[in-house]
């Protein structure tokens, strides 16, 4: 690993110097946000040293207290104000090794293969630790410090169930939490099943991060597309032809096989494959029972994804939203090079805006937009945007 550079600057000097350089715009609100986040950088460089003060230390770690952490942040806003981009500020600039930035879903199927595998040493009778937590928590706080996650947002109750005691032994072994979010804390979860088991999750999360509110005006995604030809809509013959076109234009007249991506001890399928681009139908990725994992697998395995007949969504297909939902986070997030067919305009797709998937979709909304513009689609597949 290469050696964390002393940094001069901080957030808030880096947002002045692209403002004067004329690629970001003047945004108060992000400037606010930039100096809690110079905040958090000088108490990590702060703490640094003291972890290393004594070698004597590092051999009896184990019969000390645990190590004291830092207040985290917790930044909630509307979908395209920024928030990502200063995360990513702060982490590049954060001066420690251990520091790990992931998608929220992304970091959850970690912690959920790491159980899997704890209990697979269980029984096994590798290990005599009947409680995977506080081994999983061990190894992710010895690996990372510094946990960064973007868009946390919890919709899953295997999630909701796991998230106390988990962060329970993180900041409990000095773990820093950084955290995007569309909500606020009190509003992750909602009406969600056995939500009051979740409740204490809440409390431990104010406890150890400070709440801010991003209330930019602008949304930055918006106005950047030039509506490239990768998003038809509506549904018909006309866009059925497009996409066949494009299909086969990008694939270069390569013959198409299905294809399977293995699963611990299941498959994913993938009908439609030639070399790293897939084609599915809305019905097969979001009315098949995938979850976070799965998408998070297609992701890592192609670069483009076609999804042919996305239809208009409404409470009679709640899970199809919230498997759509998840899956345009992973996709996004992995930089994939979409081409999709539906039966609308992002905005309209969403019938009714009610409940957790009303405040989610505006983020899909978002995220369709962006990824049609030509700034998304000049940075090679798999690359994950900067802004």
């Amino acid at each position: 690993m290469q050696p964390i550079p002393d940094y001069a600057r901080s957030v808030s000097e880096e947002l002045k110097s692209r403002t004067l350089a004329g690629t970001l715009k003047a945004d108060p609100a992000q400037m606010d946000v930039a100096r809690h986040l110079d905040r958090v950088l000088i108490d990590l460089k702060a703490r640094k040293p003291a972890r290393k003060s004594s070698a004597l230390g590092w051999i009896f770690a184990k019969r000390r207290a645990m190590p004291e952490g830092i207040r985290g942040l917790y930044v909630h806003g509307s979908v395209g104000r920024g928030k990502t981009m200063l995360m990513d500020l702060f982490f590049e600039m954060a001066p420690t090794e251990k520091k790990r930035r992931a998608h929220f879903h992304e970091f959850m199927a970690d912690v959920h293969n790491r159980i899997h595998a704890h209990r697979q040493k269980l029984k096994n009778g590798e290990t005599k630790q009947a409680d995977p937590v506080p081994p999983v928590a061990e190894q992710l706080a010895e690996q990372a410090e510094l946990l960064c996650f973007d868009e946390f947002t919890v919709t899953d109750i295997a999630d909701a169930m796991i998230l106390s005691r988990l962060f329970t032994e993180l900041f409990a072994r000095g773990c820093t939490l950084i955290a995007t979010s569309n909500v606020e804390p009190d509003n992750l979860y909602p009406n969600g099943l056995n939500r009051g088991l979740f409740l204490p999750f809440v409390g431990l999360l104010k406890q150890h991060v400070e709440v801010l509110s991003l209330d930019s005006p602008t949304d930055y995604r918006l106005g950047k597309g030039d509506h490239l030809p990768v998003y038809l809509a509506p549904l018909g013959p006309e866009a059925d032809r497009q996409m066949d076109r494009a299909w086969m234009m990008l694939g270069k007249g390569q013959p198409e096989k299905p294809v399977e991506i293995a699963m611990k001890g299941r498959v994913i399928a993938v009908p439609r494959a030639v070399g790293r681009m897939a084609r599915f139908t809305f019905a097969e990725l979001c009315e098949a029972p995938l979850g976070a994992v799965d998408f998070l697998a297609i992701a890592e395995r192609f670069d483009r994804i076609f999804i042919d007949h996305i239809p208009l969504l409404n409470a009679d297909r709640r899970n199809e939203t919230k498997r759509f939902i998840i899956l345009i986070d992973a996709l996004y997030d992995h930089h994939i090079h979409l081409h999709a067919s539906a039966a609308a305009e992002p905005e309209a797709l969403l019938t009714v805006r009610k409940g957790t998937e009303g405040f989610e979709f505006d983020r899909t909304v978002s995220r369709l937009f962006e990824m049609r513009s030509r700034d998304y689609l000049n940075v090679e597949a798999g690359q994950k945007s900067e802004v």
